[in-house]
């Protein structure tokens, strides 16, 4: 009996060598390859890209083998490229869609099977509901060596850098990062973003310095490559050590960004999502706001403040991109540090989300604390944490009937004001709100909080650990 193959909030994930095996990849290529043809696109062919991740080259090759001998045409990635250049690619290219070998964030024994839209973005829920059945019912693999696909036309190798680079700079201005004299450290936490933030601002007074940017599929020093504070310990050292103006980190494939300030603090992913919409917001763009049911209310208090609609979505932009397109919105994005932005893709781009926030320090002159600094000065001070809890999978059952059960009137001595069940279940209190909800990509209970000061976040997770028992 093979093991079913199932996508979660972003593609099909697995530990290497486990689930995730040459065989699986190659029945979820065929299922996809039938997917394609029942949709009548399979004459667009496919884009396929790769991280850095052990083997990703060589999962991707078959990938293109399996497609290429359904006798659908392949443009396959000559190196490494983050998420967002694939799916620019596929847009950019006019194909049916991609897919990414990436594990993006989790730990070094994962790998993945992203799927990517014809528009760029995460295959809706629809989508992959689909191709799980295709990928349940598909036959043997049929297979051509990528040699031989070549040979047949069927296969092409591209670098899709060039087309991405293009778009960016219609979107953001790179001159004035460039005159603006900064001094930047970027973290490539050893992803396949390496490489590219420095390559656009070469050539002006700002400065560049990349951290882990040669590629180690171990990750060492980090847990995982996931931009948040745990893992950039030597970032937030490095910072004011160089005197640097900030410090960014990329996630593994570089539709994540994270942020330093200038004193080596790191920005909350709540924070910087609120940042990007300030400032497209204050410079006078207009549209709606998308968030995750997880990120911040202070994007709530922004969407009123500049008279735009806001729509909370559940975890995962295969939710939140099909909303971000229905309404034309101005940002989307999710507490996990992926944003999207209109007039590019629907999907998350760290690499952009890293210039336009060196974008906003030029422009307006602030350092990257004094950014924070004039958000709390709008919307008041907010703080935030998540805590993700790894559980017996035992006990998932009875860990999902005590966070189903009874709605709770109180926690850490605070009202609870309401409820809802947007994603899991999110309760609002005078002083904030608390989330929980099973990871959709990885064995984990993930516990938000965020509170007007850091002792009420603490207090307010330590409540519902104990409320959930794990």
């Amino acid at each position: 009996m093979t093991s079913p193959i199932k996508f979660g909030t972003d593609g099909w994930r697995g530990i290497i060598a486990d689930d995730f095996t040459f065989a699986n990849v190659a029945r979820c290529s065929q299922g996809l390859a039938d997917y394609l043809r029942i949709e009548g696109s399979s004459g667009d062919g496919l884009v396929v890209g790769y991280d850095t991740r052990f083997a990703s080259r060589e999962f991707a090759e078959t990938v293109a083998s399996v497609i290429a001998g359904n006798g659908i045409a392949v443009r396959l990635c000559k190196e490494p490229a983050p998420t967002p250049v694939v799916s620019h690619q596929v847009v950019h290219s006019g194909a049916a869609g991609g897919v990414v070998i990436t594990s993006s964030h989790n730990p070094a024994a994962w790998s993945g099977f992203k799927f990517k839209s014809a528009q760029g973005g995460s295959a809706s829920q629809a989508m992959t509901d689909t191709l799980e059945l295709c990928i349940e019912s598909a036959r043997p693999p049929r297979t051509l060596a990528p040699d031989a696909a070549r040979d047949a036309g069927l296969l092409e190798d591209i670098n899709p850098a060039p087309a991405y680079r293009e778009s960016i700079d219609g979107l953001v201005n790179l001159d004035a990062i460039r005159a603006a004299g900064l001094n930047v450290l970027v973290d490539a936490m050893h992803g396949a973003g390496a490489g590219f933030i420095p390559g656009m601002l070469k050539g002006g007074t700002t400065t560049v310095t990349e951290l882990r940017a040669e590629v180690n599929p171990s990750f060492p020093g980090m847990a995982q490559p996931e931009p948040i504070a745990h893992n950039l310990s030597e970032l937030c050292r490095r910072v004011p050590l160089d005197g640097a103006s900030a410090g960014l980190a990329l996630d593994g494939d570089a539709d994540r960004i994270g942020l330093v300030d200038e004193n080596g603090r790191f920005v909350s992913t709540l924070e910087v999502f609120s940042l990007l919409a300030l400032y497209l917001l204050e410079r006078g763009d207009r549209g709606a706001l998308v968030k995750g049911v997880t990120a911040s209310v202070m994007l709530n208090k922004l969407a009123q403040r500049y008279g735009v609609d806001i729509a909370e979505m559940p975890v995962g932009f295969k939710n939140i991109g099909p909303r971000f397109q229905a309404d034309d919105a101005l940002l989307g994005g999710e507490e996990s540090g992926g944003y999207a932005f209109r007039g590019h893709i629907p999907e998350r781009d760290g690499i952009l989300s890293g210039l336009l926030l060196l974008e906003y320090m030029a422009i307006a002159g602030l350092t990257a604390s004094g950014m924070v600094r004039h958000l709390f000065d709008l919307v008041g001070e907010h703080h935030y944490q998540r805590r993700d809890v790894g559980f017996d999978p035992t006990q998932r059952s009875a860990i999902m009937e005590r966070l189903g059960g009874e709605p709770l009137k109180e926690l850490a001595g605070m009202t609870v004001r309401s409820m809802d069940e947007i994603d899991g279940r999110r309760w609002m209190l005078d002083a904030g709100w608390v989330a929980a909800r099973f990871s959709g990509t990885e064995p984990l209970l993930r516990i938000y909080c965020e509170a007007d000061t850091t002792d009420d976040v603490t207090r307010l997770l330590d409540a519902m650990q104990a409320h959930l028992g794990v």
